[in-house]
């Protein structure tokens, strides 16, 4: 060889395949160039030693789910290098996972907490469609002092609350500490919470979500992520 070529192209002619199984093969992690794995199937190559693994499969990938800690005043963004320790799940880290998956339970800039990226069509409906009763757990830095039965107004089931012109459904919110407040509430809306403690008197400085339906955030630190794990269940 004397002109690079596109890796791809040099992986279908060492096997025989085709080109859209090289790629395939290529995406799926399971191509080293110089020992290296590359998963660009554009990658330009010219002499150097292309591998396909013992392992190798053009079975489809499947699905993933990943959670993340956002951390305030950021975007919900994936990095490669800020896979969390103590992931448990066994996935091969690709980068196909991060260039397909969707964000599909988003957080205001300011707040911080858990969030969901998938490509798993199954969960992403699941989350838009069961969005209105889907629990979330939120904790809450607040200022100010609470109107006297403030709390009890927060937790009746027939308060009356409505935001942006619909009913809200009843929360249950209880003390953390002096300035921290816990909600349970279900279909959470941006600007729903805030809008519950200035009802009351309160004002917020911080939010942070901590559970979605069943899957809690746990010990995830800020920017760091995990794969969802296959017994887990939002």
């Amino acid at each position: 060889m004397t002109e690079p070529v596109r890796l791809a192209k040099r992986l279908a002619e060492m096997l025989g395949c085709s080109r859209s199984e090289a790629e395939q093969y290529i995406a799926g992690g399971w191509v080293t160039v110089d020992d290296v794995v590359v998963e660009e199937p554009q990658f330009r190559v010219l002499n150097q030693n292309i591998a396909l693994s013992k392992d190798a499969t053009l079975l489809g990938l499947a699905a993933v789910t990943i959670l993340l800690h956002k951390p305030a005043g950021h975007e919900a963004d994936l990095s490669l290098a800020t896979r969390s320790a103590d992931d448990r799940s066994g996935i091969r880290q690709l980068k196909k996972h991060f260039a397909v998956a969707e964000l599909v339970t988003p957080l205001a800039l300011p707040a911080s907490g858990l969030v969901v990226f998938t490509d798993d069509w199954r969960i992403a409906r699941k989350l838009r469609e069961e969005a209105a009763t889907l629990e979330h757990e939120v904790v809450v830095e607040i200022s100010g002092e609470i109107k006297a039965g403030g709390l009890e107004r927060l937790n009746r089931v027939d308060h009356g609350f409505t935001f942006n012109g619909a009913l809200l459904p009843p929360a249950k919110v209880s003390w953390q500490s002096e300035t921290r407040l816990r909600f349970a509430l279900k279909g959470e809306r941006p600007g729903q919470i805030a809008y519950f403690c200035e009802s009351v008197g309160l004002r917020v400085e911080a939010m942070k979500r901590l559970r979605i339906g069943r899957v809690p955030m746990s010990s995830l630190l800020p920017g760091q992520w995990r794969y969802l794990l296959p017994h887990e269940r939002f």
